[in-house]
């Protein structure tokens, strides 16, 4: 009668998929408190005006950043995110959020007209 497994520990050396290490989560490049499940690819400088490089942030630090700027805006700040932060509005938002959970959203008020 055949045997199931071989005799030299093939089951030995298995080991489950979920215990190996995740990765570490990336940090906001607005707030700086790492992402969670989530994970938004911004442009810094809008497509529309020819950016090409993207950061990770949360989804409602993307929405903040909508909400508060123009993209003429948003080209001119560039990479820059200490000039984002040195905006009231911003920054009254990033030390808001600072203790949140990774995942957390909430409804960001929209753009007055």
């Amino acid at each position: 009668m055949a045997r199931k497994h071989s005799k030299h520990g093939y089951r030995d050396d298995w080991q489950d998929e979920s215990e190996e290490e995740a990765p570490p989560p990336v940090p906001c490049w607005l707030c700086g408190r790492p992402t969670g499940s989530t994970i938004v690819w911004h442009h810094p400088v809008p497509k529309s005006r020819g950016g090409r490089d993207v950061v990770p942030m949360h989804s409602i630090c993307q929405q903040t950043l909508i909400v508060n700027f123009t993209n003429s805006e948003l080209q001119r700040f560039g990479m820059d995110v200490e000039g984002l932060l040195a905006d009231p509005a911003v920054r009254k938002f990033v030390d808001w959020v600072a203790n949140k959970d990774p995942d957390f959203t909430a409804t960001i008020a929209k753009k007055q007209r």
